[in-house]
């Protein structure tokens, strides 16, 4: 019989087991480690009272889970001899790396994301999950239950890397790539798998879709809390291309094609990553993941791609605070966003001062991708030169719909998930107030940076300057002293006396010449010493 997890060993040979990580479709996942080297594996367990179905379903897992390898899908490992013993019913364990970030729930469920994650988070999510996706399609295996619960985080060398996890309910594509059975998890279940349909890799399209939506905004995108039945017949109501069905705080179901507010990307990626969702959210697996505008079909990967590709430029005016986000090629120079810039900032090119944030100033004939980014958010600081003394003008921000709403209804009582979302939305709100007024400062420490450096250049001209008025006073000093000596010269000559008017001027032309060529190479020497 198996044993539950508290009635496991806690030690087997070298192994001690160190916490239960939790329980799948199939069985529990617990945590072991080596006393002697500190190696960590995760083990998968079977429970005992599996169907003969569901045994066949975990037999499946393993052998797929053993032939993967990619750095998104969380990798195989053999199962220690020690721990063997653990098995039960004849049927195998499964050992897997041990992800110590814990699974992707637990970090939407943080207070920081209520609204949906940082900009950079979605970005390396996506990145992650698309890749994984895509390398599982290609070994023609469907994933089929998709959801924050089946991804974990580890750390990498330089960001939280994210990995899939849980294949109990993949399934191997047959010949006709079709498959008819129901499996995975509601909110995430693509409409075709709730029909009992025939299906294709297009449910992983909807699963993913669903996931990315809610990253971004903090809640998932289709009536969330309604009952199966109801919930497909108001869906059945969507639009091709909305992305979004949501009751408000009055009962009323609204549909929308757009990204909610509030969330934490900028303007360019939220208008592209809307269209891409429009893609993946359709009701038609025939048309998910197509972009129907074009004439060739668009694959939502490689659209997704090239999403991620972008290079982008984030400028805040520092008159009115607003931010500018650009999307530029390595073939740009600031000039060229200089004139982008114009027509949003309404600021001519020659009265922008563009500012990094150390304090150095973009040049017109530099290149534009010094200051461009990809998955973290450094600023480039607009000025407006005709105009250092200001008052800047700032644009409040719009408050989202549930706060106006309890602005209106003070009395109104709201249901539970109502009041938390609402809650949600005050204090991102909050957060991004002070947000906008620390990005601000930072502008002005750059600003003073700027004039810093600025001042620093200026002391040394001016000290260089001081320095070359001190030798062309000198000589000048030297040179008028000569003169002196050289009247006196004269003027001793004449006291003395010379014999003919001719002789005097012949002999002071000659002697003056001396003194006065003297005098010239002594200034000269001064001059350039």
């Amino acid at each position: 019989m198996s044993r539950p997890p508290s009635m496991q060993p806690q030690m087997c040979g070298p192994w001690e087991l160190k916490e239960r990580l939790g329980t799948g479709g199939f069985g529990n996942v617990t945590l072991w480690q080596n006393k002697e080297s500190a190696t960590q594996i995760a083990i998968k367990q079977c429970r005992q009272e599996l169907s003969a179905k569901n045994k066949g379903r975990w037999s499946l897992e393993i052998q797929i889970m053993k032939r993967l390898n990619h750095m998104n899908v969380v990798a195989a490992r053999d199962v220690p001899e020690e721990l063997q013993k653990l098995a039960t019913n004849d049927l195998p364990l499964l050992a897997m790396e041990y992800c110590q970030g814990g699974d992707l729930r637990k970090y939407l469920n943080l207070l920081e994301n209520c609204c949906g994650m940082r900009e950079a988070a979605v970005l390396t999510l996506i990145q992650d999950i698309s890749s994984a996706l895509t390398y599982l399609h290609g070994m023609r295996i469907i994933h089929r239950d998709l959801k924050p619960e089946n991804i974990v985080l580890q750390q990498g060398e330089k960001r939280l890397v994210h990995k899939i996890i849980d294949l109990g309910y993949a399934k191997e594509l047959d010949q006709s790539s079709l498959c008819t059975s129901f499996v995975g998890t509601l909110q995430y279940l693509a409409p075709e798998l709730l029909e009992q349909q025939k299906y294709t890799v297009a449910v992983d399209y909807w699963s993913f879709g669903t996931l990315v939506f809610e990253c971004i905004t903090g809640f998932r995108p289709f009536l969330p809390t309604w009952q199966p039945v109801q919930w497909h017949n108001k869906l059945l109501q969507k639009q091709v291309d909305d992305i979004v069905v949501y009751e408000d705080l009055t009962g009323e179901v609204r549909f929308s094609k757009h990204l909610p507010n509030p969330h934490n990307l900028n303007k360019l990626l939220a208008g592209e990553l809307e269209s891409w969702l429009q893609m993946m959210l359709r009701w038609s697996p025939k048309e998910r993941g197509k972009d129907l505008r074009k004439r060739t079909s668009c694959f939502c990967f490689d659209e997704l791609s090239r999403i991620l590709n972008l290079k982008l430029v984030h400028v805040l005016n520092m008159t009115s605070a607003e931010i500018f986000t650009y999307s530029v090629q390595p073939q740009e120079d600031v000039a060229s966003l200089q004139e982008r810039i114009a027509q949003d900032a309404r600021i001519p090119p020659a009265n922008q001062e563009l500012l990094l944030e150390a304090g150095l100033a973009l040049e017109p004939h530099n290149s534009v991708m010094q200051c461009a980014i990809d998955y973290n958010e450094p600023l480039v600081f607009l000025f407006d030169r005709s105009c250092y003394s200001y008052e800047p003008q700032f644009t409040p921000r719009v408050l989202p719909e549930n706060i106006r709403f309890v602005q209106n209804e003070l009395k109104r009582l709201l249901p539970y998930s109502s009041q938390r979302r609402t809650w949600g939305q005050a204090w991102h709100t909050i957060r991004a107030l002070k947000e906008d007024w620390q990005r601000l400062q930072q502008g002005q420490k750059v600003a003073i940076m700027s004039l810093l450096r600025h001042n620093g250049t200026l002391s040394k001209q001016k000290n260089e300057m001081v320095s070359m008025h001190q030798r062309l006073k000198a000589t000048l000093e030297f040179f008028s002293t000569s003169l002196h000596i050289d009247i006196d010269k004269y003027q001793e000559q004449r006291a003395t006396g010379i014999g003919t008017t001719h002789g005097r001027i012949k002999y002071y032309s000659t002697h003056t010449h001396q003194f006065t060529s003297h005098s010239a190479q002594k200034a000269l020497w001064v001059m350039t010493s």
